[in-house]
């Protein structure tokens, strides 16, 4: 991963910007055990944010191949060295790790280590994890540890950085994860309300139904058909529900084929045609095909729901790195200036809000009687 050593203010600079770029905290991670790595010109590099438990809730390393880093194991416990970096909140500088009193083993297939610098990373008064290096790449004299201070010094301004970034991407994922919520509120909000009405309607319907069956046959015939019109729209709503409600499925099935399974249920669920084509479209970062989801949703529904369209296509194509999304619909369209100006807004900046928010764009072509194109654009990860 890394390639070498690096100095001066444009390596330190690198390492930060790379840190500040991500918003995952695993890829956060990452970036921090392998820029203090290449920075130190160390062998290896770790860093492990502590549980309740007293494990490691997440444990990164760099220089350590996959097939030995399967071969070591479980997590480690917090004990020995690493306990006292979390514990103590204190640097330590080792000549020799193996010869510490509270160095305690590791196993057989762990890496020899020798030389060793560790620090813990703090937010405040909290300690939320420790970084730490082995094995210099330098020659080290009988008893002399290849660390430096400078070294020290250099590692205690990274991870300083890197409990900011940290920080932040745990703060990113908590917002995402309230925003999921909030989400899922109101859908069952919105499903309790829309199907409430529409078996409500049923219920009444089914009544009258029955009060006229007797003396007016044919009356009787025409509610039976409401009912039936109106169970139909009950499972509708049901199944949209239950699509948007589903997008664990882009972990297991990736973009494409959720969006081609989704779109299929949906030309199945209604009368009008839809179809999709996903041409060349590359993984992309989970935000931003969770994203392109979305927004294909609320796409779908406002034309399924409102526009009274006869085909519907989405196409999802890739564009440089990234991927474009396109919704039309040869439905009834409409004028986005007057929809805007009487506050209805069919949820366009809600899909404009998750563009933006993955560094995308939206774009909405419309015209009473002319259809609509829905287009989302979103960079490569």
């Amino acid at each position: 991963m890394s390639q070498g050593p690096r100095s001066g203010l444009a390596a330190v600079s690198s390492a930060l910007l790379a840190m500040s770029r991500h918003l995952e905290v695993r890829d956060v991670l990452k970036t921090i055990v392998a820029s203090a790595r290449e920075l130190l010109d160390a062998q290896y590099a770790a860093l492990g944010v502590p549980d309740d438990h007293g494990g490691f809730a997440q444990f990164v390393v760099d220089g350590v191949s996959d097939a030995q880093w399967k071969a070591i194991g479980p997590l480690p416990r917090q004990h020995g060295i690493l306990a006292a970096m979390l514990q103590e909140a204190k640097i330590e500088r080792l000549a020799d790790v193996r010869k510490d009193p509270r160095f305690e083993g590791w196993p057989s297939a762990h890496p020899d280590m020798s030389d060793f610098l560790g620090l813990p990373i703090r937010d405040g008064d909290e300690v939320i994890g420790a970084l730490f290096l082995a094995n210099k790449n330098c020659p080290k004299p009988e008893g002399s540890c290849g660390f430096t201070a400078e070294d020290e010094e250099l590692l205690s301004i990274l991870a300083q950085h890197a409990a900011i970034a940290l920080t932040n991407a745990r703060l990113y994922e908590r917002s995402r994860e309230l925003t999921i919520a909030e989400e899922r509120s109101r859908l069952a909000h919105e499903l309790h309300d829309a199907v409430s009405q529409k078996l409500f309607s049923l219920r009444l319907t089914a009544q009258a139904a029955t009060a006229l069956i007797d003396r007016d046959p044919s009356r009787a015939k025409g509610e039976l058909h409401q009912v039936a019109a109106l169970a139909a729209e009950a499972a509708d709503e049901l199944r949209a529900a239950v699509v948007e409600l589903r997008p664990a499925a882009l972990d297991e099935d990736g973009l494409v084929a959720t969006l081609r399974t989704q779109i299929q249920v949906l030309d199945r669920a209604h009368t009008a045609r839809v179809t999709f084509a996903g041409r060349g479209v590359k993984a992309l970062p989970s935000s931003q095909e969770e994203a392109v989801l979305r927004v294909a949703q609320e796409a779908l529904h406002n034309a399924l729901r409102h526009s009274g369209a006869e085909h519907v296509d989405v196409t999802l194509d890739r564009r440089g790195g990234g991927a474009v999304l396109r919704v039309t619909d040869d439905g009834n369209g409409f004028d986005p200036k007057s929809i805007r100006r009487a506050g209805r807004h069919l949820g366009l900046v809600s899909m404009r809000d998750r563009a933006s928010g993955v560094g995308g764009a939206l774009t909405v072509e419309s015209a009473p009687g002319k259809g609509t194109t829905i287009e989302m654009e979103v960079p490569g990860g």
